[in-house]
């Protein structure tokens, strides 16, 4: 399946892109995630935990840069995955890309999203993952403004909230349903 996310950065580009490309610097922001090995300069393995649904899953994975085009700002990345109780596994390939904005920078991300096994019926309405992962995105975009506020107070990668993220999903299915609007 695919969908499409973006978010502000209150950077210009030519002062976000490093940001965005320093994955050790911005592991912390990400809902759920932990960075656990950097393989090389392109290639990280970690884990995050989502919730689809009532089903809380924890995947281990790899990400890797495949394609990074610095004076464009945009970037190639897949990730894969394999659920900690053998549950099935996630693929991912997406890109994103920086424009001016108002606000600085506005990130645009489109992804191509593979579940197999059991995970697959889990989060089988299309729209479920779209509001995961849109609220996921959302934190994430929220920890690293504060992050960007106040380096000094990076913290280490939080568990995402179960609650805040079940709220966030249903808001979002909500408006799309009733036609409140687009989700970013």
């Amino acid at each position: 399946m695919e969908f499409d996310n973006a978010f502000e950065v209150p950077l210009p580009p030519e002062q976000a892109w490093p940001v965005l490309m320093n994955v050790q610097g911005i592991a912390p922001c990400m809902p759920g995630a932990q960075l656990t090995e950097v393989v090389d300069d392109k290639t990280y393995k970690g884990n995050i935990g989502v919730r689809l649904g009532p089903v809380a899953l924890t995947f281990a994975g790899t990400v890797v840069f495949e394609a990074i085009d610095n004076t464009n700002y945009s970037a190639s990345v897949r990730a894969q995955g394999n659920d900690a109780k053998g549950r099935g596994a996630a693929q991912a390939k997406s890109t994103f890309r920086l424009e001016p904005s108002a606000a600085g920078s506005k990130v645009l991300v489109h992804t191509d999203l593979t579940l197999s096994g059991a995970v697959a019926q889990y989060g089988r309405g299309v729209g479920m993952i779209q509001a995961t992962a849109s609220a996921i995105m959302n934190q994430f975009a929220n920890n690293l403004k504060k992050q960007l506020a106040d380096p000094s107070a990076a913290a280490a990668a939080k568990p995402i909230s179960a609650a805040s993220l079940a709220g966030q999903v249903a808001w979002t299915a909500i408006k799309d349903k009733f036609g409140g609007g687009k989700s970013e």
